[in-house]
Protein backbone atom coordinates (compact mmCIF):
# COMPACT_ATOMS: atom_id res chain seq x y z
CA UNK A 1 0.00 0.00 0.00
CA UNK A 2 1.43 3.35 -1.02
CA UNK A 3 1.79 6.09 1.56
CA UNK A 4 0.29 9.55 1.05
CA UNK A 5 3.76 10.97 0.43
CA UNK A 6 4.46 8.39 -2.29
CA UNK A 7 1.12 9.06 -4.02
CA UNK A 8 1.81 12.80 -4.03
CA UNK A 9 5.27 12.07 -5.42
CA UNK A 10 3.80 10.03 -8.30
CA UNK A 11 1.33 12.85 -9.01
CA UNK A 12 4.29 15.25 -9.18
CA UNK A 13 6.08 12.86 -11.55
CA UNK A 14 3.04 12.88 -13.86
CA UNK A 15 2.97 16.69 -13.85
CA UNK A 16 6.72 16.81 -14.46
CA UNK A 17 6.44 14.34 -17.36
CA UNK A 18 3.96 16.47 -19.29
CA UNK A 19 5.76 19.79 -18.71
CA UNK A 20 9.43 18.77 -19.01
CA UNK A 21 10.54 20.45 -22.23
CA UNK A 22 14.06 21.54 -23.06
CA UNK A 23 16.37 18.58 -22.49
CA UNK A 24 18.47 17.41 -19.55
CA UNK A 25 19.61 20.83 -18.33
CA UNK A 26 16.05 22.18 -18.20
CA UNK A 27 14.87 18.94 -16.59
CA UNK A 28 17.33 19.29 -13.71
CA UNK A 29 16.17 22.86 -13.10
CA UNK A 30 12.55 21.66 -12.96
CA UNK A 31 13.47 18.82 -10.59
CA UNK A 32 15.14 21.35 -8.32
CA UNK A 33 12.00 23.49 -8.30
CA UNK A 34 9.43 20.69 -7.89
CA UNK A 35 11.13 17.91 -5.96
CA UNK A 36 13.51 19.97 -3.79
CA UNK A 37 12.17 23.48 -3.18
CA UNK A 38 8.43 22.80 -3.43
CA UNK A 39 8.02 19.30 -1.98
CA UNK A 40 11.38 18.77 -0.21
CA UNK A 41 11.54 15.08 -1.13
CA UNK A 42 15.32 15.33 -1.11
CA UNK A 43 17.84 18.07 -0.33
CA UNK A 44 19.48 20.25 -2.96
CA UNK A 45 22.85 18.61 -2.28
CA UNK A 46 21.32 15.14 -2.76
CA UNK A 47 19.87 16.18 -6.12
CA UNK A 48 23.17 17.63 -7.28
CA UNK A 49 24.99 14.48 -6.19
CA UNK A 50 22.51 12.30 -8.09
CA UNK A 51 22.96 14.47 -11.15
CA UNK A 52 26.73 14.21 -10.81
CA UNK A 53 26.43 10.43 -10.60
CA UNK A 54 24.47 10.29 -13.86
CA UNK A 55 27.19 12.30 -15.58
CA UNK A 56 29.73 9.53 -15.05
CA UNK A 57 27.31 6.77 -16.04
CA UNK A 58 26.17 5.87 -19.54
CA UNK A 59 22.51 6.30 -20.28
CA UNK A 60 19.75 8.93 -20.05
CA UNK A 61 20.81 11.39 -17.36
CA UNK A 62 17.36 12.92 -16.73
CA UNK A 63 15.76 9.49 -16.46
CA UNK A 64 18.47 8.20 -14.13
CA UNK A 65 18.24 11.25 -11.87
CA UNK A 66 14.45 11.00 -11.64
CA UNK A 67 14.59 7.27 -10.95
CA UNK A 68 17.26 7.89 -8.28
CA UNK A 69 14.94 10.35 -6.52
CA UNK A 70 12.09 7.84 -6.73
CA UNK A 71 14.30 5.10 -5.25
CA UNK A 72 14.98 7.31 -2.24
CA UNK A 73 11.23 7.94 -1.85
CA UNK A 74 9.91 4.39 -2.10
CA UNK A 75 12.53 1.88 -3.13
CA UNK A 76 12.39 -0.28 -6.24
CA UNK A 77 8.57 -0.33 -6.77
CA UNK A 78 8.30 3.47 -6.83
CA UNK A 79 11.45 3.71 -8.96
CA UNK A 80 10.05 1.38 -11.63
CA UNK A 81 6.63 3.08 -11.55
CA UNK A 82 8.29 6.48 -11.96
CA UNK A 83 10.32 5.22 -14.92
CA UNK A 84 7.17 3.96 -16.67
CA UNK A 85 5.26 7.21 -16.06
CA UNK A 86 8.22 9.21 -17.39
CA UNK A 87 9.00 7.19 -20.53
CA UNK A 88 5.63 5.89 -21.76
CA UNK A 89 3.81 9.06 -22.97
CA UNK A 90 6.55 10.38 -25.26
CA UNK A 91 7.56 6.87 -26.40
CA UNK A 92 3.93 6.08 -27.26
CA UNK A 93 3.61 9.30 -29.27
CA UNK A 94 6.81 8.52 -31.17
CA UNK A 95 5.48 5.04 -31.94
CA UNK A 96 2.21 6.59 -33.14
CA UNK A 97 4.25 8.85 -35.44
CA UNK A 98 5.59 5.71 -37.14
CA UNK A 99 2.12 4.21 -37.48
CA UNK A 100 0.54 7.43 -38.78
CA UNK A 101 3.39 7.83 -41.25
CA UNK A 102 2.56 4.46 -42.78
CA UNK A 103 -0.94 3.43 -41.72
CA UNK A 104 -3.05 6.57 -41.67
CA UNK A 105 -2.00 7.99 -45.00
CA UNK A 106 -0.09 10.91 -43.51
CA UNK A 107 3.10 10.50 -45.51
CA UNK A 108 2.17 13.30 -47.87
CA UNK A 109 1.72 15.71 -44.98
CA UNK A 110 5.04 14.61 -43.51
CA UNK A 111 6.73 15.25 -46.85
CA UNK A 112 5.04 18.63 -47.18
CA UNK A 113 6.60 20.00 -43.99
CA UNK A 114 9.87 18.10 -44.43
CA UNK A 115 11.66 20.92 -46.25
CA UNK A 116 11.15 23.12 -43.17
CA UNK A 117 11.59 20.53 -40.44
CA UNK A 118 14.85 18.99 -41.65
CA UNK A 119 16.92 22.20 -41.63
CA UNK A 120 15.45 23.12 -38.24
CA UNK A 121 16.51 19.73 -36.84
CA UNK A 122 20.03 20.18 -38.21
CA UNK A 123 20.15 23.63 -36.60
CA UNK A 124 19.16 22.06 -33.28
CA UNK A 125 21.98 19.52 -33.59
CA UNK A 126 24.40 22.35 -34.42
CA UNK A 127 23.34 24.26 -31.31
CA UNK A 128 23.66 21.13 -29.15
CA UNK A 129 27.20 20.56 -30.43
CA UNK A 130 28.05 24.24 -29.86
CA UNK A 131 26.62 24.48 -26.34
CA UNK A 132 28.04 21.12 -25.26
CA UNK A 133 31.42 21.99 -26.76
CA UNK A 134 31.51 25.41 -25.11
CA UNK A 135 30.99 23.72 -21.74
CA UNK A 136 33.40 20.82 -22.24
CA UNK A 137 36.25 21.99 -24.48
CA UNK A 138 38.19 24.08 -21.97
CA UNK A 139 41.56 22.34 -22.17
CA UNK A 140 43.93 21.47 -24.98
CA UNK A 141 43.47 17.77 -24.21
CA UNK A 142 39.68 18.04 -24.58
CA UNK A 143 39.99 19.92 -27.88
CA UNK A 144 42.36 17.31 -29.31
CA UNK A 145 40.10 14.45 -28.17
CA UNK A 146 37.03 16.08 -29.71
CA UNK A 147 38.84 16.76 -32.99
CA UNK A 148 40.23 13.24 -33.13
CA UNK A 149 36.85 11.62 -32.46
CA UNK A 150 35.20 13.82 -35.13
CA UNK A 151 37.64 12.74 -37.85
CA UNK A 152 37.70 9.12 -36.67
CA UNK A 153 33.90 8.96 -36.83
CA UNK A 154 33.78 10.44 -40.33
CA UNK A 155 36.55 8.18 -41.62
CA UNK A 156 35.80 4.85 -39.94
CA UNK A 157 31.96 4.78 -40.16
CA UNK A 158 31.97 1.77 -37.82
CA UNK A 159 29.72 1.27 -34.80
CA UNK A 160 32.55 -0.35 -32.83
CA UNK A 161 34.61 2.84 -33.13
CA UNK A 162 32.30 4.49 -30.57
CA UNK A 163 33.15 2.40 -27.47
CA UNK A 164 36.84 2.37 -28.43
CA UNK A 165 36.96 6.17 -28.76
CA UNK A 166 35.02 6.63 -25.52
CA UNK A 167 37.42 4.30 -23.71
CA UNK A 168 40.43 6.15 -25.13
CA UNK A 169 38.95 9.52 -24.14
CA UNK A 170 38.29 8.40 -20.57
CA UNK A 171 41.76 6.88 -20.17
CA UNK A 172 43.55 9.91 -21.64
CA UNK A 173 41.77 12.52 -19.52
CA UNK A 174 42.01 10.38 -16.39
CA UNK A 175 45.75 9.90 -16.91
CA UNK A 176 46.45 13.53 -17.75
CA UNK A 177 44.27 15.17 -15.12
CA UNK A 178 44.54 12.81 -12.14
CA UNK A 179 47.43 13.57 -9.85
CA UNK A 180 47.54 10.46 -7.68
CA UNK A 181 46.23 6.95 -7.25
CA UNK A 182 43.38 6.32 -4.83
CA UNK A 183 43.71 2.59 -4.40
CA UNK A 184 42.25 2.55 -0.91
CA UNK A 185 39.04 4.24 -2.03
CA UNK A 186 38.78 1.97 -5.06
CA UNK A 187 39.19 -1.07 -2.87
CA UNK A 188 36.36 0.12 -0.62
CA UNK A 189 34.18 0.87 -3.62
CA UNK A 190 34.69 -2.46 -5.36
CA UNK A 191 34.10 -4.37 -2.15
CA UNK A 192 30.48 -3.11 -2.36
CA UNK A 193 29.94 -4.33 -5.91
CA UNK A 194 28.19 -7.64 -6.38
CA UNK A 195 30.07 -9.54 -9.15
CA UNK A 196 26.88 -11.42 -10.04
CA UNK A 197 25.13 -8.15 -10.92
CA UNK A 198 27.98 -7.15 -13.21
CA UNK A 199 27.87 -10.59 -14.81
CA UNK A 200 24.12 -10.21 -15.45
CA UNK A 201 24.65 -6.73 -16.87
CA UNK A 202 27.33 -7.81 -19.36
CA UNK A 203 25.67 -11.17 -19.95
CA UNK A 204 22.51 -9.57 -21.40
CA UNK A 205 24.62 -7.78 -24.01
CA UNK A 206 26.62 -10.88 -24.92
CA UNK A 207 23.51 -13.08 -25.05
CA UNK A 208 21.66 -10.90 -27.53
CA UNK A 209 24.79 -10.16 -29.53
CA UNK A 210 25.35 -13.92 -29.81
CA UNK A 211 21.75 -14.63 -30.72
CA UNK A 212 21.82 -11.93 -33.37
CA UNK A 213 24.91 -13.48 -34.91
CA UNK A 214 23.66 -17.08 -34.78
CA UNK A 215 20.05 -16.74 -35.95
CA UNK A 216 19.58 -16.94 -39.68
CA UNK A 217 19.10 -13.45 -41.17
CA UNK A 218 15.97 -14.70 -42.99
CA UNK A 219 14.27 -15.54 -39.68
CA UNK A 220 11.56 -13.07 -38.57
CA UNK A 221 13.23 -13.06 -35.12
CA UNK A 222 16.65 -12.07 -36.45
CA UNK A 223 16.17 -8.32 -36.87
CA UNK A 224 14.29 -7.74 -33.57
CA UNK A 225 17.02 -9.57 -31.66
CA UNK A 226 19.80 -7.68 -33.42
CA UNK A 227 17.89 -4.45 -32.88
CA UNK A 228 17.69 -5.07 -29.13
CA UNK A 229 21.43 -5.72 -29.04
CA UNK A 230 22.08 -2.53 -31.00
CA UNK A 231 20.06 -0.37 -28.61
CA UNK A 232 21.31 -2.11 -25.46
CA UNK A 233 24.90 -1.62 -26.63
CA UNK A 234 24.24 2.04 -27.37
CA UNK A 235 22.67 2.41 -23.91
CA UNK A 236 25.96 1.21 -22.43
CA UNK A 237 28.14 3.48 -24.58
CA UNK A 238 26.30 6.80 -24.52
CA UNK A 239 27.61 9.38 -22.06
CA UNK A 240 26.08 12.85 -22.07
CA UNK A 241 22.39 12.11 -22.53
CA UNK A 242 20.09 12.63 -25.48
CA UNK A 243 22.22 15.21 -27.29
CA UNK A 244 24.86 12.50 -27.74
CA UNK A 245 22.33 9.74 -28.43
CA UNK A 246 21.12 11.27 -31.71
CA UNK A 247 24.57 11.46 -33.38
CA UNK A 248 25.27 7.87 -32.28
CA UNK A 249 22.07 6.54 -33.77
CA UNK A 250 22.29 8.52 -36.98
CA UNK A 251 25.79 7.26 -37.70
CA UNK A 252 25.01 3.62 -36.90
CA UNK A 253 21.39 3.16 -37.98
CA UNK A 254 21.31 5.48 -41.01
CA UNK A 255 24.87 5.78 -42.33
CA UNK A 256 26.18 2.30 -41.49
CA UNK A 257 23.22 -0.07 -41.42
CA UNK A 258 20.60 1.85 -43.44
CA UNK A 259 17.80 0.73 -41.11
CA UNK A 260 15.93 3.94 -42.00
CA UNK A 261 16.42 6.85 -44.37
CA UNK A 262 17.88 10.25 -43.52
CA UNK A 263 14.50 11.87 -44.19
CA UNK A 264 12.74 9.52 -41.80
CA UNK A 265 15.37 9.96 -39.09
CA UNK A 266 15.41 13.76 -39.22
CA UNK A 267 11.60 13.99 -39.37
CA UNK A 268 11.26 11.76 -36.30
CA UNK A 269 13.92 13.70 -34.42
CA UNK A 270 12.21 17.00 -35.20
CA UNK A 271 8.88 15.63 -33.94
CA UNK A 272 10.50 14.40 -30.72
CA UNK A 273 11.96 17.85 -30.07
CA UNK A 274 8.41 19.24 -29.86
CA UNK A 275 7.43 16.76 -27.11
CA UNK A 276 8.00 16.89 -23.35
CA UNK A 277 9.89 14.07 -21.69
CA UNK A 278 13.18 12.29 -22.34
CA UNK A 279 15.06 12.61 -25.64
CA UNK A 280 15.71 8.85 -25.38
CA UNK A 281 12.05 8.28 -26.33
CA UNK A 282 13.18 9.07 -29.88
CA UNK A 283 14.41 5.48 -29.99
CA UNK A 284 10.75 4.41 -30.11
CA UNK A 285 10.49 6.04 -33.54
CA UNK A 286 13.77 4.56 -34.76
CA UNK A 287 12.87 1.05 -33.63
CA UNK A 288 9.37 1.15 -35.09
CA UNK A 289 10.52 2.65 -38.39
CA UNK A 290 13.31 0.07 -38.68
CA UNK A 291 10.86 -2.83 -38.59
CA UNK A 292 8.41 -0.92 -40.81
CA UNK A 293 11.11 -0.57 -43.47
CA UNK A 294 11.89 -4.26 -43.11
CA UNK A 295 8.29 -5.13 -44.02
CA UNK A 296 6.89 -5.94 -40.57
CA UNK A 297 3.21 -5.44 -39.78
CA UNK A 298 1.77 -2.76 -37.48
CA UNK A 299 2.26 -5.12 -34.54
CA UNK A 300 5.85 -5.64 -35.61
CA UNK A 301 6.39 -1.89 -35.72
CA UNK A 302 5.00 -1.56 -32.18
CA UNK A 303 7.32 -4.39 -31.14
CA UNK A 304 10.25 -2.50 -32.66
CA UNK A 305 9.34 0.62 -30.66
CA UNK A 306 9.14 -1.39 -27.42
CA UNK A 307 12.43 -3.19 -28.12
CA UNK A 308 14.19 0.12 -28.76
CA UNK A 309 12.88 1.86 -25.63
CA UNK A 310 13.62 -1.09 -23.35
CA UNK A 311 17.02 -1.76 -24.90
CA UNK A 312 18.30 1.83 -24.74
CA UNK A 313 17.05 2.48 -21.19
CA UNK A 314 17.79 -0.85 -19.52
CA UNK A 315 21.55 -0.37 -18.97
CA UNK A 316 21.14 3.09 -17.43
CA UNK A 317 18.23 1.93 -15.27
CA UNK A 318 20.20 -1.07 -13.99
CA UNK A 319 23.27 1.05 -13.29
CA UNK A 320 21.52 3.80 -11.34
CA UNK A 321 19.66 1.29 -9.16
CA UNK A 322 22.81 -0.74 -8.50
CA UNK A 323 25.21 2.15 -7.90
CA UNK A 324 23.16 4.57 -5.78
CA UNK A 325 23.85 2.56 -2.57
CA UNK A 326 27.62 3.14 -2.80
CA UNK A 327 27.70 6.53 -4.50
CA UNK A 328 29.32 8.07 -1.42
CA UNK A 329 32.48 6.08 -2.15
CA UNK A 330 32.29 6.40 -5.93
CA UNK A 331 32.17 10.21 -5.95
CA UNK A 332 35.46 10.40 -4.01
CA UNK A 333 37.52 8.71 -6.72
CA UNK A 334 39.36 11.37 -8.66
CA UNK A 335 40.21 9.18 -11.65
CA UNK A 336 36.54 8.40 -12.23
CA UNK A 337 35.68 12.11 -12.09
CA UNK A 338 38.53 13.04 -14.41
CA UNK A 339 37.64 10.40 -17.00
CA UNK A 340 34.32 12.17 -17.55
CA UNK A 341 35.94 15.19 -19.21
CA UNK A 342 37.60 12.97 -21.83
CA UNK A 343 34.43 11.00 -22.44
CA UNK A 344 32.47 14.22 -22.91
CA UNK A 345 35.15 15.66 -25.21
CA UNK A 346 34.91 12.59 -27.44
CA UNK A 347 31.12 12.99 -27.41
CA UNK A 348 31.49 16.56 -28.71
CA UNK A 349 33.39 15.11 -31.66
CA UNK A 350 30.55 12.65 -32.30
CA UNK A 351 28.06 15.52 -32.31
CA UNK A 352 30.16 17.54 -34.74
CA UNK A 353 30.39 14.53 -37.06
CA UNK A 354 26.61 14.06 -36.89
CA UNK A 355 26.07 17.68 -37.87
CA UNK A 356 28.32 17.25 -40.91
CA UNK A 357 26.62 14.00 -41.92
CA UNK A 358 23.16 15.52 -41.52
CA UNK A 359 23.99 18.31 -43.94
CA UNK A 360 24.14 15.84 -46.84
CA UNK A 361 20.46 14.76 -46.91
CA UNK A 362 19.26 18.30 -46.19
CA UNK A 363 21.38 19.89 -48.91
CA UNK A 364 23.36 23.12 -48.84
CA UNK A 365 21.18 25.61 -50.64
CA UNK A 366 20.30 29.14 -49.56
CA UNK A 367 16.89 28.14 -48.15
CA UNK A 368 18.16 25.25 -45.98
CA UNK A 369 21.28 27.11 -44.87
CA UNK A 370 19.17 30.10 -43.82
CA UNK A 371 16.85 27.94 -41.71
CA UNK A 372 19.79 26.17 -40.05
CA UNK A 373 21.47 29.48 -39.18
CA UNK A 374 18.22 31.08 -37.95
CA UNK A 375 17.49 28.05 -35.73
CA UNK A 376 20.99 28.14 -34.26
CA UNK A 377 20.84 31.88 -33.58
CA UNK A 378 17.40 31.68 -31.96
CA UNK A 379 18.53 28.92 -29.60
CA UNK A 380 21.87 30.54 -28.84
CA UNK A 381 20.87 34.17 -28.35
CA UNK A 382 17.14 34.26 -27.49
CA UNK A 383 14.79 32.59 -25.04
CA UNK A 384 12.82 30.88 -27.80
CA UNK A 385 12.44 27.18 -26.96
CA UNK A 386 12.95 24.23 -29.27
CA UNK A 387 9.26 23.13 -29.32
CA UNK A 388 8.23 26.63 -30.48
CA UNK A 389 10.71 26.47 -33.37
CA UNK A 390 9.51 23.02 -34.44
CA UNK A 391 5.86 24.09 -34.22
CA UNK A 392 6.64 27.11 -36.38
CA UNK A 393 8.27 24.83 -38.94
CA UNK A 394 5.23 22.55 -39.01
CA UNK A 395 2.87 25.49 -39.53
CA UNK A 396 5.04 26.95 -42.28
CA UNK A 397 5.10 23.59 -44.03
CA UNK A 398 1.33 23.20 -43.83
CA UNK A 399 0.24 26.68 -44.88
CA UNK A 400 2.94 27.96 -47.23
Amino acid sequence: MLSKRQLIFLYDVIWFTFTAFGGAQAHIAMMLKIFVHKRKYISESELLELNALTQILPGPSSTQTLVGIAYKIGGLPIAITTFLIWILPSAALMCFAVLSYTLLGQKEKFDQILKYIQPLAVGIVAFAAYSFGRTILKTRTAIWLATGSLFATLLLRNAYAFPILILIGGIVSSTVESAMEESQLRSKLFSNINPKKIAYFIGVLLLFAGLGALINRTSPFSLPIRLFENFYRNGIMIFGGGQVLVPFMYTEFVEMKAYLSSDQFISGYAFQQALPGPTFSFTSFVGGMTLKNAGYSVYGQILGAVIAVVGINLPGLILILFIVPFWNELKKITRIKKSLSGINAVSVGFMGAAFILLLKPVGIDLFSASLIVITFLLLAFTKVKTPVIILAGVLLGLFL
